[in-house]
């Protein structure tokens, strides 16, 4: 179902009584599918999908028996979807699988797009996981590492923006603004900043010192899909925000994936897969694997620190707290790789004295509302986010 998979840890869509969006892009999918499918009768509604982490929205049209696609609702005063028409031009020209444009009218912030089905990546390597199927769980990793190569090696990176200095800095500022001030109410101080500051500049240089390539920014297991007529490669959705960057980002998004976890050892031969395609295709030179761990390592760094803001703008912002629930695996992320480069002890040590104890205590009590909610006992005048 193509960008409509993207439902889960959101707050559900808008209520859609009286809903003028809906209403618009119900008549326009009607007018676009009747030029497309003139022997279909009036197409009756939407069927709503989901939401995702933006402001768009995605629907289900059914025109006929057989036939659905999916109607997505970007208002463009809040989402500019020219990135999106114009990124995935470039892969699909690179023979990607990305879901077919059918039609596009950017004035009203209307898409219909080929719809991709319902299985995304994530509950299949959890239920590979739970039953103990290691064979499927490598199997589709192999398989998105090799579309990410085909990505790497095929997309001109240059008609890309590129994921500078400014950008990288700015997106890991999000970490002392979102996660530290607005969601742990913990300001850093002069000092706290100097060391934020130094360590961020580190992660930046680190990242524009590696190969540079066409990245597609949120390569992860609830951005791929396993497509029916074609399951030797998975398809590709949310790609809009494509930048050319440091070759290890995508890998280290797919491979340290913020809503899966994995063993050192699998996690170890599948960048030996990655490293072995990348000299192969002339990607990458003969960097030593050692030196690409350490790249590797030092970008999942810098996303992770974006992530941990992204997810508490997410909750605080956009009312959408699901997305706290993930944080202990990216804070666990975190520590767990920083403490291997002295670069970052005094970021880590600070994380861990001063943030880290709020948060896991933060998040404790989030639990317990939750659970109280979940059995009628919530408390009078409880907030929905802390």
């Amino acid at each position: 179902m193509g960008q409509a998979c993207r439902a889960g840890r959101g707050s559900p869509a808008p209520a859609l009584a009286g809903d003028q969006r809906r209403v618009g892009l119900t008549d326009w999918a009607r007018t676009v599918l009747r030029d497309l499918h003139p022997e279909a009768p009036r197409l009756d509604a939407l069927e709503v999908v989901s939401s995702d982490a933006s402001h768009r929205r995605y629907f289900r049209a059914r025109p006929m028996a057989g036939v659905s696609c999916i109607a997505v609702d970007a208002p463009p005063e809040k989402e500019d979807s020219k990135p999106f028409v114009k990124v995935g031009k470039l892969l699909r020209d690179a023979d990607l699988r990305v879901p077919e444009m059918l039609e596009v009218d950017l004035a009203h912030g209307y898409l219909l797009l080929e719809d991709f089905g319902d299985r995304l990546y994530l509950p299949c390597l959890l239920e590979a996981r739970k039953t103990g199927d290691g064979a499927t769980i490598e199997r589709l990793y192999r398989a998105a590492i090799d579309t990410l190569l085909d990505l790497q090696e095929h997309v001109d990176a240059l008609r890309l923006p590129h994921y500078d200095r400014t950008r990288l800095m700015e997106e890991m500022s999000l970490f002392p603004e979102w996660f530290c001030r607005r969601w742990l109410q913990v300001e850093p101080g002069p000092n706290e900043l100097a060391m934020l500051d130094e360590s961020f500049g580190f992660l930046c240089e680190a990242a524009l010192g590696q190969t540079q390539v066409a990245v597609h920014r949120d390569y992860h297991s609830r951005n791929l899909m396993l497509l029916a007529a074609e399951p030797r490669r998975p398809g590709v959705i949310d790609f809009q925000d494509a930048v050319r960057g440091a070759c290890s980002y995508d890998l280290v998004s797919l491979l340290r994936d913020c809503y899966v976890e994995w063993q050192p050892a699998l996690l170890d031969k599948l960048i030996g897969h990655y490293l072995e395609g990348a000299r192969a295709r002339n990607i990458i030179g003969a960097i030593p694997r050692q030196r690409f761990r350490r790249d590797f390592d030092l970008m999942g760094l810098q996303r992770h620190l974006k992530v941990l803001g992204i997810f508490c703008r997410l909750a605080i912002r956009d009312q959408k707290p699901g997305f706290l629930a993930d944080l202990p695996l990216v804070m666990r992320y975190f520590t767990e790789v920083a403490g291997q480069y002295r670069q970052m002890a005094p970021l880590l040590a600070w994380f861990r004295q001063q943030l880290e104890p709020r948060a896991q205590q933060k998040l404790a009590m989030l639990g317990k509302r939750m659970s109280a909610r979940r059995y009628g006992s919530k408390a009078p005048g409880q907030q929905q986010i802390e």
